[in-house]
């Protein structure tokens, strides 16, 4: 400041305390100061002017920073109108281009935000959109194919990202956001509905089950008396359970539990039977074998009559012992077909020796062959005396060949 004039490049203080500020080539008086010292009046309104500055460049440092929100417009608008004819002293025309130039650029921050917050609610829209979109294909599944503890998670999950979206994200407009909640809403009361009614359906169904089971239960365990003769019983009784239907797993199976040891206790007094015809079957093999052992020097035998007598008495006994085990009775029963072929084998051979028909038939076919074979050895002779081999071989083959039909004949 020049201690001359009390001036400054952007103002200046007359003698009677008044302050001026310079706009280009006009000056105007900004205020008076009576009771301080001229430096002291300049200083007071250039502070001024430093308060307006720095609020001017705490804007734009918002503005650069994209963190100024709707209000930075009312602040460019406010400072516009201090700036007018502000009582401060400073390049008040520099201040009013930057304010100016804050003003186009609040406006295009104003314009980008506004698309962000429409954008950011368009999301949250879609966002909510797709809760109730995927409530009401939840709500809309055939019954029967619904896993009725999953989907019921699902929803409480949906809900909880309603109520999230709600919360934190971007508010959107009522008239939407209501519809979208509607939707959201009638599909899980649906769900709800039918979840109800399902489960009633369920205990209904279980209850009716529970009351027939539980009377082919008390059906099965009254067999108990009757051991062994309750078994066909036992059976009718389990066909009669495939089709009583299904209770829920865990009361199915306790029923299935008590239903099975009413079955149980039959199977047990066949098992002791069995084990009881089983010890005695074991002592009727350990007869047979040994019968067995005795009967198979019949298969060195070749007379017909005696081979039958032995096989007889072998199989009266046979009979006598009795049943043996199951997994032994191919054994046995194939070393006794064995010797039963033998003596077969020694009566079909008697028969087709002894047979009057079949023996006429060999003695009229042996006696054919011999007249055949004698002209054959005439027949030989004479190629030979004629010299014609051609024909003494062919006349050879066919007496060769005649010869083994004769030999088979026997005697």
């Amino acid at each position: 400041m020049s201690e001359a004039t009390n001036e400054t490049p952007w103002g200046r203080v007359d003698d009677d305390r008044t302050v001026y500020v310079r706009e280009g080539d006009t000056e105007r008086a900004v205020g008076s100061f009576p009771d301080g010292t001229p430096e002291e009046a300049l200083a007071y309104f250039t502070r001024k002017f430093a308060d307006l500055e720095g609020q001017v460049t705490l804007l734009e440092a918002r503005i650069a920073r994209g963190t100024a929100d709707a209000s930075a417009a009312d602040s460019v608008a406010k400072l516009t109108e201090q700036l007018a004819e502000p009582a401060a002293v400073g390049d008040i025309a520099a201040l009013r281009t930057r304010v100016e130039k804050l003003g186009t650029k609040t406006a295009a921050l104003s314009e980008k935000q506004q698309a962000e917050r429409e954008a950011a609610r368009q999301e949250a829209l879609a966002k909510r959109e797709a809760i109730a979109v995927e409530a009401e294909r939840l709500a809309a599944q055939p019954e029967a194919s619904i896993r009725w503890k999953d989907t019921s998670q699902a929803f409480e999950q949906l809900f909880t990202d309603w109520q999230a979206a709600q919360r934190s994200g971007p508010q959107v407009p009522k008239g939407q956001a209501d519809a979208l909640w509607k939707r959201f809403r009638s599909a899980r009361q649906t769900f709800d509905t039918a979840r109800r009614a399902h489960f009633a359906q369920m205990d209904a169904t279980n209850k009716d089950v529970k009351q027939r089971k539980e009377r082919i239960i008390a059906a099965a365990e009254a067999l108990a008396p009757k051991g062994i003769e309750g078994i066909p019983a036992y059976r009718s009784l389990l066909e009669d359970w495939k089709v009583a239907g299904r209770a829920s797993r865990k009361v199915d199976d306790q029923l299935w539990a008590r239903f099975k040891a009413a079955g149980d206790v039959l199977y047990q007094a066949k098992a002791e039977e069995a084990a009881q015809t089983n010890e005695e079957y074991t002592a009727n093999l350990v007869a047979k074998q040994a019968l067995l052992d005795e009967a198979e020097p019949i298969l060195q035998v070749t007379d017909r009559a005696a081979a039958r007598k032995q096989l007889t008495a072998i199989q009266l006994q046979w009979d006598e012992i009795g049943r043996v085990p199951r997994e032994a009775l191919r054994d046995v029963e194939g070393r006794l077909r064995k010797i039963e072929d033998h003596v077969k084998q020694l009566e079909d051979e008697h028969w087709r020796k002894t047979n009057p028909e079949t023996k006429a038939r060999s003695e009229g076919l042996r006696g054919q062959l011999e007249s055949s074979i004698a002209d054959l050895t005439a027949e030989i002779d004479a190629a030979k005396a004629a010299g014609n081999a051609k024909a003494q071989k062919e006349a050879e083959e066919k007496l060769a060949t005649q010869q083994s039909w004769l030999a088979a004949l026997g005697d």
